[in-house]
């Protein structure tokens, strides 16, 4: 008898959870494909009714569609990026063309966009009058198929249609060769002691990597971005200059070379941009943002990267005098600036990176940092869940509950790194919350910290810790969501605001009385000493001018790849590296000791990712996150009534409303940029 499909009905788990563990592989494939047949049948059904057109049989009846292809697309991402194998990536593969043509046959459905249009003129009419939520999904509606290419002649949607298609391909290929240069460039060490400044957690989890990939000595594994955290501590140069050396040259040959869909994938998008009527590609996607075009996007981004140029170049001085009295006669490396950077923080603030390890214990870092922010703002607490299943071995549920106990959702968590899954950290929802749908929601955090040895605890650096907040602030969107419209839900937000929720969680992750509890030495249980939490405080903005020329030099690095038109992008792998190069000089970002937090090559968030043209998004979005820290300090700071407002004026609305709108209504005011310059020392 053939075994029924677990994706095809509705989950029975707790929390609609997606039954990973009775699910095979080509489970994800068959559901998908079905999803897509029946979400169009659903649709037709929209298409051709002849009644009047109403909220209930327009918006509600849409809302209502695709729901097995939504509750499969939900199952399969996380495993398809967290825990992927050659079956997954195949079946990614196999799928994104096809996804990308359901969209578009969508989106370029006469018929739908007609019902839609009568709808609107209804309301116009006053002839139906929608509350404020859905008021603004239907304009939204209406716009996507405007954006969508709706008004363009057979020939042209049929290009639209061709363009989708490849590019779907191009980012599921580009994620696939990435995750996987990204395991090959792993260094291999066989001599122990070229492991100094390691601590024994870091050493064993060095030893237990190797173990996996059947390798004797230890084998020091690489995250996503260009500057790999070991080299604030390890103390061999030669070892930091290959660990460097493995991570930009990520990319650029082999069987894992990404540089030809660099290219492909730059052209296709300016020739779609070109299509849809907008001067380039960077331009099309802003017109959606909070930002609204790239000319407010570049005033920013040239205002602020070529001053933190200017801070990074004071601080190598510095860093070169110190490397000096290290290592007579040498001269400042890429490779030693975390280093050397580390001991000045150290003797400047008598800060150690390795010192701070052992008091940044996930597990106490999750429980009396993390959640005990949330609680603290919002009255919401976290209960393990042993009995349900994650999407992975590594993988457990907490339930979520309200302050009166009831049910508000779950959140998974996935902290550890694995050869399938790819870099990076990320929140993914698994299932939306939505009132329509009587869904609560259900989120995933998932990070990639190095896995400890058996029964050793998982020690966090400090950018680990502030990482773990920001995600789980994605997360808090996702969870506080109170929406009636599943496509509206949580993080379902224009591009250049979905990171501002996420920023201004990091802030907690600072706060001295959060700090006290939650940093404590894992074996002593003795807290951290005051004097290196003050230390920690004061030393917040050091090194910003390299923080902020990495991160600066991505975002231009993008809008380069998106502004230029298609005749000026290079059409061959071989020009990657010097369009590279010459983008970063012309915006005066240009700085061979602080290279891009990403190069072309592996940056999975513009070739791979939702991120195209608008990596940009973490600094606008940080304009919101400057304002509303400025806000929190003004009133009270981590407080219940605080937490409350903003989760009621801000974090429940998700996607709902205008978010400049419900800004304003939380704010009381457009948000302030000074606040961000005042940040980073450049008022």
């Amino acid at each position: 008898m053939t075994r029924p499909n677990p994706l095809l009905s509705p989950s029975v788990l707790p929390h609609h959870l997606p039954p990973h563990s009775e699910l095979e592989d080509d489970d994800y494939r068959e559901a998908i494909l079905e999803g897509m047949a029946e979400q169009l049948r659903e649709l037709d059904a929209v298409a051709t009714d002849a009644s009047v057109p109403t909220v209930e049989n327009v918006l509600e009846a849409w809302e209502r569609s695709g729901q097995t292809l939504r509750r499969s697309m939900d199952a399969f991402w996380p495993v398809a990026a967290a825990d992927t194998n050659d079956r997954r990536d195949a079946i990614r593969g196999e799928l994104a063309p096809l996804l990308a043509s359901h969209a578009d046959t969508i989106l370029l459905d006469r018929r739908l966009y007609d019902r839609l249009l009568a709808l609107r003129a209804r309301v116009e009419a006053g002839e139906v009058t929608p509350d404020e939520e859905t008021a603004w999904l239907l304009h939204e509606s209406v716009r996507a198929y405007e954006r969508g290419g709706i008004a363009l002649d057979d020939a042209g949607q049929a290009r639209l249609r061709e363009i989708n298609a490849e590019l779907a391909t191009l980012a599921a290929e580009f994620n696939e060769r990435a995750v996987a240069g990204r395991n090959a460039a792993a260094v291999h060490v066989t001599d122990r002691d070229r492991l100094a400044g390691l601590d024994d957690a870091e050493v064993d989890g060095a030893r237990a990597a190797a173990q996996a990939r059947g390798l004797d000595g230890w084998l020091v594994e690489l995250v996503n971005t260009t500057v790999q955290p070991r080299l604030a501590v390890l103390q061999d140069r030669t070892l930091r200059e290959e660990l460097h050396r493995a991570s930009v040259s990520r990319g650029l040959s082999g069987e894992h070379d990404t540089r030809d869909l660099v290219v492909r994938t730059a052209r296709l998008r300016a020739e779609k941009a070109a299509l849809l009527g907008h001067e380039h590609y960077a331009a099309y996607v802003a017109s959606d943002g909070c930002a609204g075009s790239t000319e407010a996007v570049m005033q920013i981004l040239t205002r602020v990267g070529p001053a933190a140029v200017r801070n990074a170049r004071a601080e190598a001085q510095v860093l070169q005098e110190r490397l000096q009295q290290v290592e007579p006669g040498a001269v400042l490396e890429p490779w030693d600036w975390p280093y050397v950077a580390n001991l000045v923080r150290g003797e400047r603030y008598s800060l150690d990176e390795s010192l701070l390890r052992p008091y940044l214990e996930l597990e106490r870092v999750l429980h009396e940092g993390v959640f005990a922010a949330a609680t603290a703002l919002y009255g919401i607490t976290f209960h393990e869940q042993p009995g349900l299943v994650g999407y992975t071995a590594d993988a457990r549920v907490l339930e979520v509950r309200e302050p009166d106990g009831s049910v508000l959702g779950a959140v998974v968590l996935d902290p550890w790194t694995r050869p399938g899954k790819q870099g990076g950290a990320w929140m993914t929802s698994l299932v939306d919350q939505s009132h329509l749908l009587g869904h609560r929601p259900v989120v995933t955090n998932t990070c990639n910290l190095s896995r400890p040895a058996p029964g050793r605890p998982t020690l966090m650096s400090w950018d680990e810790v502030i990482t773990l907040f920001h995600e789980f602030g994605h997360d808090l969107h996702g969870l506080l969501s109170d929406v009636r419209y599943p496509s509206r839900s949580g993080t379902a937000t224009p591009q250049d605001f979905v990171e501002f929720p996420s920023q201004v969680n990091e802030i907690w992750a600072w706060d001295p009385q959060l700090l006290a509890r939650y940093a404590v030495h894992h074996e002593t249980g003795e807290p951290m000493p005051p004097e290196w939490i003050a230390t920690l405080l004061e030393a917040r903005e050091f090194d910003q001018g390299h923080e902020m020329t990495e991160s600066y030099a991505a975002m231009l690095l993008d809008q380069a790849w998106h502004q230029t038109p298609l005749d000026r992008l290079p059409s061959s792998a071989d020009e990657v590296e010097a369009f590279e190069q010459e983008a970063l000089e012309r915006a005066g970002m240009a700085f061979d000791l602080v290279p891009p937090r990403y190069r072309s090559t592996y940056f999975s968030h513009v070739f791979a990712s939702g991120y195209a043209a608008s990596y940009y998004s973490y600094m606008w979005s940080e304009v919101y996150d400057a304002d509303t820290v400025a806000w929190f300090a003004a009133n009270g700071g981590l407080t219940r009534e605080t937490g409350e407002r903003f989760r009621r004026e801000l974090l429940a609305r998700g996607g709902s409303l205008d978010v400049t709108e419900v800004y304003r209504r939380f704010r009381g005011q457009d948000p302030d940029v000074q606040h961000l310059l005042d940040r980073h020392g450049l008022a």
